[in-house]
């Protein structure tokens, strides 16, 4: 298996076990969060496994999800 896809992999399996921690949390809470797993996963797509691009995508979903999900 090619590293980007184990590196996909991981990420979401990460993002799908942390979601499990997410019974307390708001909506607003759990949309920052789910924005934030599946922003790093299409950062690292569109950029070939960079860092910065996961990071970034990271951010990016974090605040799209954290907006969308506002009362």
């Amino acid at each position: 298996m090619k590293t980007f896809q184990k590196f996909a992999i991981s990420i979401s399996a990460v993002t799908l076990l942390t979601l499990g921690g997410c019974a307390g949390m708001t909506q607003q809470e759990k949309g920052t969060a789910v924005g934030a797993g599946v922003g790093a996963i299409g950062g690292s797509v569109l950029t070939g496994g960079s860092a910065i691009g996961t990071i970034g995508g990271a951010v990016v979903g974090g605040v799209v999800g954290n907006q969308v999900t506002k009362p």
